[in-house]
């Protein structure tokens, strides 16, 4: 018996790094999971195979997650099919770094649609279904970026720090209801998403994080299962770092 058993579940940017590792966890724990993805029906095909062939079940969704009435069909077409939602997991997210002086306008709108609208998108879509269930977990992918600041990275930290004042704001919006809504802070994780600057700094970065390794998304996902888990049924509003360490400061 897995601990998510008879749930139905929603990753957001899930055909790849930490969403992919989310989705196989979900599933693993017992979940239906349905999962959107931008423009990758590959990695999408192969992630709903590699769930099938393990025994579980996985759907992937192509939307862009930056239109709402796209994710509003998308919500609504899963419900038609597994009759609710119990989980959502916003994790979609881009990257657009420069420094602000040369920061275009289409950069700064781009992280912001993707990063923090898609997150107003998707959690406005499931909100009155889990009102009217009395049930919900929803997690919201931060970053240890949102607190501290990085050259280069106006656009996505701005981005992550709305998605964490969203987190609390929601929560206490829907806690009379049974709805818990968390965010998780990932540190560096090894993605395609941080490829450039692991290739850049690796050695570095490992320095600065006091357990000497970067994190994998198999360490977020294993987080998230928790936060969605009635284990988890008393946290709500909080943001979990999990960074091996990195922000703490230390020498």
């Amino acid at each position: 018996m897995g601990r998510l058993d008879g749930r139905t579940a929603l990753v957001t940017g899930g055909s790849r790094g930490i969403g992919r590792g989310v989705v196989l966890r979900l599933a693993a724990e017992g979940a239906k999971v349905a999962f959107v993805y931008q423009s990758n029906a590959e990695a999408a095909s192969s992630l709903v195979a590699e769930v099938a062939q393990a025994g579980g079940t996985a759907a992937g969704h192509q939307v862009d997650v930056k239109d709402k009435s796209a994710v509003d069909a998308c919500v609504s077409k899963i419900i038609e099919d597994w009759g609710k939602i119990d989980i959502l997991v916003n994790n979609a997210g881009i990257v657009r770094d420069t420094l602000l002086a040369k920061m275009t306008e289409q950069q700064w709108s781009e992280v912001i649609a993707t990063n923090l609208s898609s997150v107003f998108n998707f959690c406005q879509a499931v909100t009155l279904p889990m009102m009217s269930a009395r049930y919900g977990r929803i997690v919201n992918m931060s970053s240890v970026a949102a607190n501290h600041g990085n050259k280069g990275q106006v656009n996505y930290a701005a981005s992550k720090g709305g998605i964490e004042g969203f987190t609390k704001c929601m929560a206490t919006e829907l806690a009379s209801r049974g709805v818990t809504v968390n965010a998780i802070a990932p540190g560096f994780i090894e993605t395609d998403m941080t490829v450039a600057v692991r290739n850049a700094a690796e050695a570095e970065i490992k320095k600065r994080i006091p357990l000497k390794r970067l994190g994998k998304a198999e360490d977020i996902a294993s987080a998230v299962a928790f936060l969605v888990s009635e284990e988890a049924s008393y946290i709500t509003g909080q943001i979990l770092t999990v960074d091996g360490g990195l922000t703490l400061g230390g020498f």
